[in-house]
Parts: structure tokens; sequence; C-alpha cells
């Protein structure tokens, strides 16, 4: 939306007016044939500015705005409460904010892909506001615009824009496509926002490291850091603490990272930015991986029933992002479906038989009743070949 635009949030509604005189106003609205010009409504619009459109019941839950074209009148005064010189962008954070990869994949990088080519001259206009989300995400919002964030709902002003974008653009699982960015900007590009956006609180966080004295021996920091991505409840490797001595004895140096909904997001980006391998189980925590340096080694652990999901919404993306990804498909004998169907049960022998009879099904028996205990003998291979690769690396 291009012109005067301002906002009415008891209706949740976004106007853009039209002056009458053509020659200051170029938008696409000039285009409407001729028999609108009597009409003070040329055009109405429903959105709700989610990335998921193919999700009804997740955007039933997304806040709806209307977008109203109007032509202006005769003499009609705008109350305009807080002038902006530079567009909004309006976005929700509802939806499934609140799962990690979600608000990666359905939110940040849409939002970078939607507004980085304003160089940070752009106002975020939020529906469905979270405070936590505001407080976790912070530090990259600060890298994406230079001006504090609106909450819809909560302010009752009317904001006026030269500009609006409402919605954002989404291009694929964890990734962005640089054909369509402007200036060719690639996931690489995001992750170096990433990399400014934390760098200042790693640096607090090292120097807090080393006034409490846990600075790391320097015969420990010449072996290649390997942290593990741990999980509680479902999905969890049970034989944890064995894969985690094996890996020490290869020669890593090894960290268990067991990320909370209320973990400092820059605690777990200098953890895995400062890392040569992670490991972890399939599921969300895996968005993790955006954090890691192209080059190093991503091992996803993938569960019975999980292949395909493993595979187009981290296996891919983390090649895009330069990753050497290795995907450990576990032996049926590695989950503890085995021991609770028994050998021959398709939920075993043919997960993807139960696959196709819906998300139901795969949710509650492979993603929410299941566990890994390594083969650890068959995973170690994985290991020796990603201490090689980074040894050869460093």
């Amino acid at each position: 939306m291009k012109g005067d635009v301002r906002t009415q949030s008891p209706s949740s509604s976004i106007f853009v007016y039209r002056s009458r005189d053509k020659s200051s106003f170029t938008n696409y609205l000039w285009g409407l044939v001729e028999e609108h010009e009597n009409r003070e409504e040329l055009q109405q619009e429903k959105i709700k500015p989610y990335t998921r459109k193919w999700e009804t019941s997740t955007m039933d839950t997304v806040t709806e705005l209307d977008l109203i074209a109007k032509k202006e009148s005769p003499g009609m005064k705008h109350q305009c409460d807080v002038q902006h010189d530079v567009p909004a962008v309006f976005f929700s954070t509802g939806g499934y904010t609140g799962n990690v990869y979600h608000e990666f994949n359905d939110g940040i990088l849409p939002l970078y892909i939607t507004s980085q080519h304003l160089s940070k001259k752009v106002v975020f206009v939020i529906l469905d506001f979270h405070k936590w989300w505001l407080m976790k995400y912070g530090d990259i919002i600060s890298h994406l615009s230079d001006y504090p964030v609106i909450d819809f709902s909560a302010d009752m002003r009317t904001h006026c824009f030269p500009e609006a974008i409402v919605g954002m653009r989404i291009h694929n699982e964890l990734t962005v496509d640089s054909s369509l960015m402007d200036g060719d900007k690639s996931i690489l590009d995001f992750r170096n926002l990433l990399d400014r956006a934390y760098r200042p609180r790693v640096r607090s966080l090292i120097r807090e490291q080393e006034a409490n004295q846990k600075k790391v021996h320097e015969h420990s920091l010449k072996r290649p850091k390997l942290v593990i991505i741990s999980r509680n409840g479902s999905r969890t490797i049970t034989n944890e603490n064995l894969l985690a001595k094996m890996a020490e004895k290869i020669g890593f140096r090894v960290e268990v990272l067991r990320p909370e909904s209320s973990t400092e997001l820059a605690k777990i980006y200098w953890a895995l930015n400062s890392s040569d391998v992670m490991i972890g189980v399939h599921g969300a925590a895996m968005a993790h991986f955006l954090f890691m340096r192209p080059g190093s080694v991503f091992i996803q652990v993938i569960p019975l029933g999980t292949a395909w999901a493993a595979e187009a919404y981290y296996g891919e993306p983390a090649r895009k992002l330069g990753l050497e990804y290795i995907g450990y498909q576990i032996l049926a004998t590695e989950s503890s479906l085995y021991g609770k169907y028994g050998k021959d049960d398709p939920v075993v022998t043919n997960p993807r038989s139960v696959t196709k009879k819906g998300w139901e099904y795969t949710k509650k028996i492979y993603l929410e009743d299941q566990t890994v205990r390594l083969h650890l003998r068959r995973f170690r291979k994985q290991l020796v070949g990603a201490y090689n690769y980074t040894i050869d690396r460093i």
C-alpha cells in the first residue's frame, strides 16, 4: 500500500487514501476503471499477515486485517497521531509462535526476506503481540529496524505511513532464495546478520566466563568442539551419557546443550557458533543449525517415521547454508517402538504405511511416543568421520 496509509486499530483496519490530484499520487489504484471514480471506497481486501496460509487451523488463530483503499474527499481533515516518514511492515507473531522452528521459518526469516531491502528504515507493526517474543528476538529485530516496534492491538493511536507491506514473503524451509532477493541476498547473508546481532552479547558472555574463572584449558581448546542438543521426553537419546563419553574418547571437547524456552538465545548461538559438530534428534531444536558456521558438521539423528520431514525441514536447508550434513537413519532396534510394538508390526517395519494415514498418527506415534537408544558402535563411524573431517579443516 503506497500513499497516505493510516492505521485504525479498534476496527483492525488499514486505510490508504488517494489524492484528487492525480499527479501527486502514483500507485496501482490509478489503473482502476473509470466507473469507480464516484465511489468513496475503491477497493477492500482482507488479510491475515502470517505465512502459513495453507494451514487453516493455524490461520484461524491469526488476527485478520481489513485493507481499505479510499478516495480523499474535498476538505477532508485527517487525524494523524503519529506521523512516520518510513514504511511499515505488518505481521503477526501468532500461529505456531512458541516453537523455535516455526519462529524462524514462519517469522524471522520471512521478516528478513520482506524487509532487508529497506536497510533498517522500517517500522514493524505486530499483531497478536507477545512481549516475550520481542525480548527473545530483540537482538535480531534491532538489526532489521532502527525504530521501536508497534503493538497494533494495544496502540490505539492513528499511525500514518508513506507505505505499508502487510504480511511477509516466505521462500522455502529455513532458507532464502537468492534469485528472489534484491542484491541476490542468500541464507549466508541472513547468517551474517545473526552474527552481527549476537556478537556483542557473546563477547560479554566470554568476559563473564573468564571473570568466573571458567576459562577452558588451553589443551582442551585445541580439540574440536562437539555439541549435543539434548531433549527431554519424546525422542530422547536414552544413552546420551555414553554417547558423550565415546565422543570424548575419539578426541572431541563435548558440550551437552539443554535449551529451554527461557534460555537466552545468545547463549545457544555462542555454543553452536563456536562448535565444529552438532548432534541432535529430529525436532524443532534442529533449527538451531542456523547458528553454526558454514563448513561445520551437523549430524541429525532420524527416528522411525520422520525421514521425509528430517530431510525437508533440516537436511536440505543445512546443505544450503554450507554445512556438512549427515542424516543418521536409526535402525528399528534403536527405537523404543521396537520393544513396544514388536519387530513385525507395521509401525516398525513400514512407517510410511502409518504416516500416510495422516499427521495425527505421525505425531502421536513417531514424534510423541518414541525414544532412541543409539547403537554406539554403529554411530561411532559417524563421529570418527566427523572428527577426521574437522581435523582436516582445522
